[in-house]
């Protein structure tokens, strides 16, 4: 019975892990005025009728922190680039030439920044919201352990160190997100 309480502790500690990464990621993706090629990492590109992730089909880079340029490895891509980019949700104009695609990103207005930081919240919540389910599913297993005859002071321990874990990491999230919201309102 120690060996399973010992493997759903192991398996709650690497799915938080995840969730936090999850977390992590997905604010990397909100823009916080900065140019950032992590900004079209969610984009996809018709290649030869298949969406492609963008960096599977071109390089990405920030000259400055006001542009990006994406150079296509093919130059037949660059127009299914710049269709991408107009049918995203980015916001962005894209400007093409013979060999790639030039982003300009404008400075955010003080609505923008606000908007974003509402969404940095509801990303961050999310994260909190997975760590609390699995706090809950393995607890569920510790529980179900408990009835098949595992030691009661074995299983209260586990879900002790379970909510310890889920404390960290909810602490973890709330890290970045206050970070994100700093970088964010910061002009």
């Amino acid at each position: 019975m120690d060996e399973e309480i010992q493997f759903y502790l192991s398996e709650a500690e690497e799915s938080m892990g995840k969730a936090l990464q999850h977390t992590s990621l997905e604010l990397s993706r909100i823009r916080a005025g900065k140019a950032s090629p992590a900004m079209l990492e969610g984009l996809r590109v018709d290649y030869y009728g298949t969406p492609t992730p963008i960096s599977q089909v071109a390089n990405i880079s920030a000259p400055d922190a006001r542009s990006l340029y994406i150079k296509a490895w093919e130059k037949n891509i660059v127009s299914e680039i710049v269709k991408a980019i107009k049918n995203s949700d980015l916001g962005l104009n894209p400007q093409s030439d013979a060999e790639g695609v030039r982003l300009n990103i404008p400075p955010m207005t003080e609505e923008r920044r606000r908007d974003l930081v509402k969404q940095v919240k509801n990303e961050s919540e999310g994260g909190k919201v997975r760590i609390r389910g699995i706090r809950k599913d393995v607890n569920e297993s510790l529980r179900k352990l408990l009835k098949e005859g595992a030691a009661e002071d074995a299983v209260k321990d586990a879900e002790a160190k379970v909510q310890k874990a889920t404390d960290s990491y909810i602490t973890k999230i709330d890290d970045l997100m206050s970070k994100k919201e700093a970088e964010i309102m910061t002009v």
